[in-house]
C-alpha cells in the first residue's frame, strides 16, 4: 500500500531538485561571465614593442639550409694551440666525480 503524501512528497522532491539546477546554473553562468570578464584587461604580446639593436639582429640566411650568427659561436673548450696563446675556456672543467674511467675493449 502507497502511503498516502506521495504525490505530495514527489512533487516536493521535484521542485527542490529545479530549484538546485536552476541555482547551479546561475552560478555556472555567473562564474563563466567573471572568467571572461577577467581576462578583458590582459592581452599578450608576441613580441617585444622596442626594437632590436642592430649589432644584436643574426645574420641574414643563406641558401642550402645553414643560417649564420652573429656574433660567431666560441667552442667551449679551445684547442690546444689556443690555449697556448692564452684563450680560456668557456666551461670550467668538470668535477672529478663526474669523470668517468676509460672504457675498456672488449
Amino acid at each position: 500500500m502507497a502511503p498516502i503524501n506521495s504525490k505530495r512528497t514527489l512533487r516536493r522532491d521535484l521542485w527542490l531538485a529545479v530549484g538546485l539546477l536552476g541555482l547551479g546554473m546561475l552560478v555556472a553562468i555567473i562564474s563563466f561571465t567573471e572568467i571572461k570578464a577577467g581576462h578583458l584587461d590582459q592581452m599578450a604580446q608576441a613580441t617585444p614593442s622596442a626594437s632590436p639593436e642592430p649589432s644584436a639582429t643574426p645574420a641574414e640566411a643563406k641558401p642550402g639550409g645553414t643560417r649564420p650568427t652573429t656574433p660567431a659561436p666560441e667552442p667551449a673548450r679551445p684547442d690546444i694551440e689556443a690555449q697556448k696563446e692564452g684563450a680560456k675556456p668557456a666551461l670550467p672543467p668538470a668535477p672529478a666525480e663526474k669523470v668517468a674511467p676509460p672504457m675498456d675493449k672488449k
